[in-house]
């Protein structure tokens, strides 16, 4: 299959060729064809986005392989799951930064809306003030039992091994910790990003991309202060798509690339003559590009095969199905991108 968006040409100007090598934490790296993919990709994935909440009929992208396969938005807080997060879970309850933090917490770690929402129903307003271990265990424990999911497949949450028998149990447990040994302040406290990150990295069976995936969930927060231009974690699937992009000198300097891609976007928008608007204005911010490196990485698979990544993987598993929900594309209000219609996204 050959990628509509791939062979697309747009007027670019004299700085329109591939740069054929930049320098990024002192090492100079030589771009590959997948490194301009990465900017057309991003134009085209957020067109498809806009086309959307404008209510435009499908198709949405003449691109053959964004048609076919799933992929996630640009912008991570503009993504379903995300926006559930923030709009029912973060800003729909008790502010109060415990609250708050155990909230965004109980829904990450299982990540599915279906079980936040049976949570809800079952056991009513999720407050860590009323909390009680053998009333939440025994509606997620019921749930098991008749076969449902708990857990999303988005990524894998290691168990925490802390006494219980189930998965879902120990990460009960796992959230009491965290809870109970001030985590809540510790996060709100720490002088920087990174060191919130550190705080949460300190806990059982997180690892670094599940730390940073939850701090900046508990970040959309308005008591949280942190920039998300200050810190990144790259995942495995980044450094995948890293790889493609630049080759096995980037390896070791993947959060300085992810820097590298959101400190020059608009440099690379303009040459390739691609128009992106960004999210009402916002640009790219260093989780946006270290999670269009894991996309990237899936759209290489079939538009550039022949570019190897680390895990060599060579399909997309997930097909694309249209989902009718509607939803809210609402953003922290700190941002102050104001409210955007209802749309089905």
């Amino acid at each position: 299959m050959v990628s509509l968006l791939q062979e697309r040409r747009t007027p670019a100007g004299p700085g329109g060729a591939p740069p054929a090598e930049v320098r990024v934490a002192g090492r100079t790296l030589r771009p590959t064809v997948v490194f301009d993919t990465y900017w057309r990709f991003a134009a085209e994935r957020q067109a498809v986005y806009e086309r959307r909440l404008a209510g435009a009929p499908a198709p949405w992208s003449s691109d053959p392989i964004l048609s076919r396969y799933r992929f996630t938005n640009c912008f991570r807080a503009a993504d379903r799951v995300s926006q559930v997060l923030i709009a029912d879970v973060v800003y729909r309850g008790a502010q109060e930064w415990q609250e708050v933090f155990f909230r965004t917490l109980l829904f990450k770690i299982f990540n599915k809306i279906s079980t936040w929402r049976l949570l809800t129903e079952e056991l009513g307003e999720v407050r860590w003030d009323t909390y009680d271990f053998r009333a939440y265990g025994r509606v997620l424990s019921r749930a098991f039992a008749r076969g449902e999911r708990l857990y999303s497949a988005a990524y894998i949450v290691p168990p925490p091994h802390l006494g219980e028998v189930r998965k879902h149990l120990n990460h009960l447990r796992l959230l009491e910790m965290m809870m109970t040994t001030g985590a809540p302040e510790r996060v709100q406290q720490a002088p920087r990003l990174q060191d919130a990150f550190e705080v949460l990295l300190g806990y059982p069976a997180l690892g670094p991309f599940l730390a940073y995936q939850y701090l900046i969930d508990l970040n959309y927060a308005a008591a949280m202060p942190f920039s998300e231009m200050d810190f990144v974690v790259a995942g495995p699937g980044a450094r995948d798509g890293i790889r493609k992009c630049f080759g096995p000198a980037a390896h070791g300097i993947e959060a300085e690339v992810i820097r590298y891609m959101a400190d020059t976007q608009d440099g690379h928008f303009a040459r390739l003559g691609l128009a992106f608007p960004g999210l009402r204005g916002r640009p790219l911010q260093l989780i946006d590009c270290q999670n269009l490196f894991c996309e990237v990485d899936k759209y290489a698979r079939v538009a550039h095969p022949q570019i190897a990544g680390i895990s060599g993987r060579s399909r997309i598993k997930q097909a694309y199905r249209h989902d009718a929900a509607p939803v809210v594309a609402w953003f922290p209000p700190k941002w102050g991108l104001g409210g955007l219609a209802t749309r089905t996204v």
